[in-house]
């Protein structure tokens, strides 16, 4: 049995400059950090006693003989990939919701290849994680993702990640840890309740991209702004409240569908009870709002949007990584 665990992420600055058809073009910068709730997959030869061959479980069960009949794309693209060609049975389990804004199916990617890897007695590093992941995700699956997710997901910690032509570059933020502990505590995440599907939802936006070139460059310039506000601690950690509350109206206007009515309204009453700024988290239209809140306006935020769900969080530091390795089992060495 092989279980991985793998953190999810909460982008705060530069997102849009993390596509590829921009980047390569245009490079591109995001800041953000993996936060300690994770998406865990375990894997683990199925004995040949069973009329499948491999058994995959997530929200729902999956008993096939093939790998080409797997429909979760995610794992049958891996598997294939992978060229795995013994019986296989895989548990997908996550702290939070799938489909939420918090890079859950980049994380799952992760996951899954960290896993399969360490089946076959291979441990990979952080960067050929988020290498195959990018891979599989953007070439082998063609969804509409960016880079950065499979990036957190792979390195955890908070940092700032460059992008280039040739590839990314990863800079870990050095921040004291009473900094640190400042801004996670002037921050609050909410889950709308709205889930969807982020490839549908960038699809649009990578459409716009060139067309909003100017929107995509002061997101990308908030990068700088922000990383000078927390490493400086002259500056008031609230700074970033009101370049949360910018990058969220540009983000707004990168396509139709990032926002809507119920989003509108959660976004305004969190500000309407005192929030200094915030975004909605991923690529829009649902999944986790994320706020920043001085210290005596937070029981009134909370108590506004008291019907949402909020979810208490730290920052990861270990990223993608194998908890539990025992690799023996029915006819393995």
């Amino acid at each position: 049995m092989i279980i991985s665990r793998t953190p999810f992420r909460v982008s705060l600055f530069g997102g849009g400059s993390d596509y590829p058809t921009w980047y390569r073009e245009h490079g591109g910068a995001v800041l953000g950090f993996a936060i300690n709730k994770y998406c865990y997959i375990s894997v683990r030869h199925l004995p040949p006693f069973f009329d499948h061959k491999h058994r995959i479980v997530y929200s729902k069960v999956e008993n096939v003989s093939e790998i080409a009949e797997i429909k979760h794309p995610a794992v049958r693209h891996v598997l294939a990939e992978m060229g795995v060609d013994r019986g296989l049975e895989m548990h997908h389990d996550g702290d939070l919701p799938a489909r939420s804004g918090l890079g859950s199916s980049s994380s799952f990617t992760v996951g899954l290849l960290n896993a399969l890897h360490a089946l076959d007695h291979r441990m990979v590093g952080k960067r050929d994680l988020a290498e195959q992941a990018i891979h599989i995700e953007q070439n082998v699956i063609g969804e509409n993702v960016g880079s950065q997710d499979q990036i957190w997901a792979s390195y955890g910690g908070m940092s700032r990640i460059e992008f280039h032509g040739a590839g990314f570059d990863v800079r870990p933020l050095i921040l004291p840890p009473e900094r640190r502990r400042e801004l996670v505590g002037s921050l609050m995440l909410v889950f709308t309740g709205l889930s969807r599907i982020a490839s549908e939802v960038a699809g649009a936006q990578i459409a716009n991209l060139e067309r909003r070139a100017a929107h995509v460059r002061r997101m990308m310039a908030m990068v700088d702004e922000a990383e000078a506000v927390l490493v400086d601690d002259r500056w008031p950690v609230t700074e970033i409240g009101p370049l949360l509350d910018e990058a969220w109206r540009l983000k707004r206007e990168l396509a139709d569908g990032v926002r809507n009515p119920e989003i509108d309204e959660i976004y305004d009453a969190a500000r309407d009870a005192g929030a200094i700024g915030g975004k909605l988290l991923g690529a829009g239209a649902g999944g986790f709002m994320l706020f920043q809140v001085p210290a005596e306006r937070r029981a009134a935020v909370r108590e506004r949007l008291s019907p949402l769900i909020h979810v208490t969080f730290g920052i990861d530091a270990s990223g993608a990584k194998i908890v539990v390795y025992e690799p023996g089992g029915l006819g393995e060495d």
